[in-house]
C-alpha cells in the first residue's frame, strides 16, 4: 500500500510545478488554507500511481467532514471505499511536548527531537554541522491554536467514520514499537467502535 500525507503531496506538487500544485502554491503564498478541491485533486492524481493500485493509508486526511465526505465520493467515482479508520490518541500535553521539541536543520533538512532523537553537540546538526532551529509552527504556542483547531474542524470526524467505516482507537502515549504493534493489530482484527 502506498502512505498518503496530503502535507507531503502539497510539497512534493509544488515542487514539481504540477497544475495542482501551481494552485496550491498561490494559495498558500497568499496565506490562506488549500481548499478542499485542490486536496482532493492531488489525492485524485497520487492514486492514479502503480504504487497505490494495492490500496492506500491516509495519514492525516480528512482533516475535516467536508474532506471526509469529498474522499467517499471520490473513492465510490473509482470503485472503492475505506476499509479501516484509526485514531491515534495522545494527551494534548504529551503533543506540546513532543512537537515543541522538534528542530530541523537549517542547511540539510534533517530533523531532531531534543528528548527522543537529540543530536550529539546541542544545536548543531550531526550530518552537516548546520544550525538546528525549532520551526514557528512547533512553537508551543502555536501548538495550542492548532490543537483548538482539531478540536472544532478534525475531531468530528471521527464521529463521521464512527457508524459505517468503524474506528479504532490506540493509545498513542506508549512506545513507538507498541503503537505500531497495536495499529497492526486493530487491521488484523477488525474490532472498532462503532
Amino acid at each position: 500500500m502506498c502512505k498518503i500525507s496530503t502535507g507531503d503531496l502539497l510539497r512534493e506538487a509544488v515542487a514539481e510545478g504540477t497544475e495542482m500544485g501551481k494552485r496550491a502554491e498561490r494559495t498558500m503564498k497568499a496565506g490562506e488554507l488549500v481548499s478542499d478541491e485542490v486536496i482532493l485533486g492531488l489525492v485524485d492524481e497520487v492514486l492514479e500511481r502503480p504504487a497505490c493500485t494495492g490500496g492506500a493509508v491516509f495519514d492525516g486526511f480528512p482533516r475535516t467532514v467536508d474532506q471526509a465526505r469529498g474522499l467517499e465520493e471520490l473513492l465510490a467515482r473509482r470503485g472503492e471505499s475505506l476499509d479501516r479508520v484509526v485514531v491515534i490518541e495522545v494527551p494534548e500535553d504529551e503533543v506540546v511536548r513532543r512537537l515543541s521539541g522538534r528542530r530541523v536543520c537549517k542547511k540539510c533538512g534533517k530533523l531532531y527531537h531534543i528528548s527522543f532523537d537529540p543530536p550529539r553537540q546541542e544545536g548543531i546538526c550531526d550530518a552537516c554541522g548546520g544550525e538546528l532551529v525549532q520551526r514557528p509552527d512547533d512553537q508551543p504556542e502555536t501548538i495550542m491554536r492548532r490543537l483548538a483547531v482539531y478540536r472544532e474542524e478534525t475531531a468530528p470526524v471521527r464521529v463521521h467514520y464512527a457508524g459505517a467505516t468503524g474506528v479504532s482507537a490506540i493509545d498513542g502515549d506508549q512506545p513507538m514499537d507498541e503503537v505500531a504493534a497495536a495499529i497492526r493489530r486493530e487491521l488484523a482484527t477488525g474490532d472498532a467502535e462503532g
